[in-house]
Order: C-alpha cells, then structure tokens, then sequence
C-alpha cells in the first residue's frame, strides 16, 4: 500500500514539473496556430487523454469555435494552418435565448466549472450530442470527458479544452479522468490562457500599430492632391526587393536573408519615410510652377504683358491714321516680341526644361522693361519672380527646396523619440536616410558607404523609382520605365545609388510587376 502510495506520488510530481516545463514552453511559444496546437497537446499528454478539443470563444462571445482537433487513436491533427476545420461552433444560448446548458463545453462557459465525465453514453444532465456523432462517422468510442475553462489572468474565459478517453497508464484501458487530471488541467488551462491572450494582445498591439501608422502615411499623402499613394507604393515596391533578397540563392546577396521581424521592420520604415512631411508647407509641397505660390504669378505678368501690348497697339493706330511707316514697323515688332518673351516666360515657369545661363540673361533683359500704372513706372518683372524663374531645374527654388529636404531631418526627429520595440529599433535610421547617397552627397546626415545599412539603401531605391515614374507629380511628367532605368544607371555610376540593389533590380525585373498596378508612367510597349 505504502510503495503504491508512493508511485502515485512520484507520478503526480513528475507531472507538476511537466506542467511547470509547459508554462515557460507555452510562455515562449510566439506563433499562434503553434501555441494553439502546443496547448492541446500538451493537455492530452498531461491528463493521459487520447483525444481532445480546443475550443476559441468568438468576439462577440455568443460561441465557442473550433480552434483544434487531435486523437491520437484515429491519427487525426485538425485546426490552426493546417486547416480542415468546418464544424459548425457550439452556441451558448438557445434559439429561445436562454442558457445552452445542456452542451457540455458551453456549460462550462456558462458555469465557469470543470466537468468530468465518466461516460458520455451514460451522461444524465448534457445531451453529448458531439461525441456521439463523431464516433458515428469515425466509429471511435469516446468514454470519458473532462472538460474546462481556460480563464485569463483577467478571469475571462476566453477558450474550452475538452479532453476526450483517459488511459491506465500500465494498461493503456480507457478510464475516468481523476481529480489530479482535473486540477492539473484547470492550471494547465489557466497557464494556456495567459499566454495565448498576451500572445493575442501583442498581435493586436502590432496590428494597431501597424494601421495607425499606414493611417499617418495616408494622412502626409492627402496633404497634397498630387502625391496620394506615394507612401504606399514606395512600401510595395521596398518590400517586393526585400523579398527578392531573401529568395537569393546566388550573388551578392545569397547569404543575406531578412527575418521576418527585420521584414516587419523595414515595412514599418517605408511606410514611415515621408513622415516628416507633416511639417512641410502645402504650397511647397504642390509648387507646380516657379511662379506658383497661393496662385500662379504668371497671370500677373500676363496682365503686364497685356498692357504692354495694349501701349503699342494705340502707337500701331496712331501710325496707320498718320502713315507713318516707320512707327509701325517698330509697334509691329514690339509686339512680336513681347508675345515671344511672354512664350519664353510661360515655358520657363512650368520648370519642363533646365535654365542655362543665356536664359537667366534674357529673363534680366525682359525684367528691365517698364510698365505703367496710373501712378508710375515699375520693372516689367519683380526681383522675386526673376529669382523663382532662373530656377536651374524643377519649380523649387533654394528655400524652398531647404523646406522639402527637412523633412528627412523631421523624420528622424519624430521616430527617434517613439518607443519601438527592441525588434524596430532601427526604423527612424531607416527611414530617414532614403535621401542618402554612397558618395556623401545625400542628405540629412550626408551618410555615405558602409554608415548606409541595407534596408535604407532599398528605401531610397524604391522611392528614387517611384518618384521618377509617378505620373500624378505637378512639377513633372512622370518617365516612362526605359526612361527611369536610364536615369538609375547614371546614379549607380555617380554612386548615388546601391549597384548591386539596381542590379538586382533589373535582373528579377522587380520594375515590371510594379507597373502593373496603373500607378507609373508606361509607353505604348509597356516599357
């Protein structure tokens, strides 16, 4: 008596150290469909149990779903990624809305109490409808039930585990579950609850995180009319080259492979990288032209090329009534060349063409004409307006283009004062270096070389492309892709560009499943 006593004993403490094993296993298990299978799993290894059911409550708790499925007898694995499970979840209530207690597991939801069963066939007070038309279709024999909640550290039920045939250890015969079975899985359950609802809070944590920075990014884009979806396909087109690396089996980057925690990472960043655009002015942001600030100014200096001309057109009647040929001729002329220079002027200012050195002379010869108003004579254009039209290139002048680069800078600034988590880090490095160059020359930080890491580099890859085949740009007509390549090959030579990214590029020709979506400028070829 005393050496059986014993043994039971040593049993009951070899499984207390298991289930102590299980909760730092359960603890660390971090993928869901994995735990879920664990938890099952290690209930039936626990209590002895052939067979089991884990059961989910719905979010609107009027259920309990099917999460999983094991017996060991029938081999059979349902649930979580391996799919297959298409039964119809046990309802708490009946159609009359009263108590479902005549279900077992939803009894234990409604009770919030184990229950053990001896014999589902003898089963007085719960119909045991589900065991019996299982074994019916399997021609199984369930006996034996134990069934209980999974309550929370919060004391939520959130779950049921119904175990299914104990078995006599020494000669494998079904058996009631005992009391120690019982008290064992409620801790075990207890334990399984606790991880799976931190295991659920992290995801739904990552998940709000995730959409209310996707929120922040569309914000910065319907700033301006011109820029929607920028953020958007620039995280596209980062993640497409991202996994593209990872497929590598040959090259420079065969060795290199993303986790996906550093995937989740450098998403997060791409998404981020136009954040500090939030400081930036709109008029900045959606300068179409060089004149262009609450409006375009160009209208200006047509009504003073109109009142010119109007000068001129009195002197044109007045030499046509007196005859006089030669003051015709020059009013004739003078007005040809006025609706030149104003020509001139409207090409200029749309920003399509780079301003050389003639030009800006031509555009000081046109400022020194003179036009009237009732009060006094003023120059033809102000000092500001030749300033924004000797722009060398774009509809930016040096200011304004200071005010646009900044929000890199402001990048950095916002995400280096939020408390990522260890695994992100590095998103406001990442993030905010899509403007950086190989050669030095990039900005905020003038980072060059190897203090450029991968994932920035493939940020400002992704947005160099997307900047130069958007077609929803102001200042620009969007390039079509030959057009965009041609441009990266000269930046890769000028080491503005990672080589080996653009190589990549080309080779996986990552560009052509991006042009799919509509969103780039495309030639007739579809190049």
């Amino acid at each position: 008596m005393q050496e059986e006593r014993s043994s039971s004993d040593s049993i009951y403490a070899d499984q207390l150290r298991r289930l102590a094993q299980i909760g730092v296993a359960l603890s660390a298990e971090k993928d869901i469909d994995r735990l879920l299978g664990k938890i099952l799993t290690e209930a039936r290894i626990i209590t002895r149990a052939d067979g089991g059911t884990l059961y989910l409550m719905s979010v609107n708790e009027s259920k309990l779903e099917f999460a999983f499925v094991q017996n060991e007898s029938l081999g059979l694995s349902m649930g979580g990624a391996a799919g297959g499970m298409t039964w119809p979840p046990v309802r708490l209530t009946n159609p009359d809305g009263s108590p479902n207690h005549a279900n077992v597991s939803a009894q234990v939801v409604i009770t919030g109490r184990p229950v053990n069963i001896a014999d589902v066939y003898a089963a007085q007070n719960f119909n045991c409808e589900g065991p019996r038309l299982f074994d019916q279709k399997t021609g199984y024999r369930s006996q034996s039930m134990l069934v209980v909640p999974m309550r929370n550290h919060e004391n939520d039920i959130i779950g049921v585990l119904q175990l299914v045939n104990a078995r006599d250890p020494e000669n494998g015969r079904v058996i009631p579950f005992s009391p120690e079975s019982e008290d064992l899985a409620l801790s075990l359950a207890s334990q399984a609850a606790v991880s799976l609802t931190n295991n659920l809070l992290i995801g739904q944590l990552e998940n709000l995180l995730d959409s209310f920075i996707q929120t922040i990014a569309v914000a910065i884009d319907e700033k301006s009319p011109y820029t929607g979806g920028h953020v958007r396909r620039v995280a596209d087109l980062t993640m497409s080259i991202a996994e593209k690396i990872n497929a590598s089996l040959e090259g420079h980057f065969a060795q290199i492979q993303f986790s996906s925690d550093e995937l989740k990472e450098l998403r997060m960043a791409a998404w981020l990288h136009d954040i500090g655009k939030i400081t930036t002015p709109d008029h900045v942001v959606d300068k179409s032209t060089k004149l262009e600030k609450v409006y375009d100014r160009i209208e200006e200096i047509k009504t003073r090329f109109e009142m010119l001309k109007r000068e001129y057109q009195r002197s044109l009647e007045d030499a046509q009534k007196k005859a006089d040929n030669q003051t015709l001729r020059n009013a004739e002329r003078e007005i040809q060349v006025l609706e030149e220079e104003y020509a001139f002027l409207l090409k200029l200012n749309t920003g399509s063409e780079t301003v050389r050195d003639e030009m800006v002379e031509r555009i000081r010869q046109i400022a020194r004409r003179k036009w009237r108003t009732t009060s006094q004579a003023l120059p033809l254009l102000t000092e500001d307006e030749v300033y924004n039209l000797s722009i060398p290139s774009g509809t930016l002048n040096d200011e304004e283009r200071d005010i646009i680069n900044n929000h890199a800078a402001v990048t950095y600034k916002m995400l280096s004062r939020l408390p990522f988590p260890k695994k992100m880090r590095r998103i406001a490095e990442y993030a905010s270096a899509h403007h950086e160059k190989l050669d030095g020359s990039g900005y905020p930080s003038g980072l060059k070389g190897d203090q450029l890491s991968l994932q920035s580099r493939i940020i400002a890859l992704a947005d160099i492309f997307e900047a130069l085949t958007a077609k929803d740009r102001p200042y620009k007509k969007g390039h079509s892709v030959r057009e965009a390549l041609k441009i990266m090959e000269v930046m890769v030579r000028h080491q503005h560009i990672d080589p080996y990214l653009y190589e990549l590029f080309i080779k996986e020709k990552i560009y052509d499943e991006y042009t799919k979506t509509g969103l780039t400028h495309r030639e007739p070829n579809g190049s």
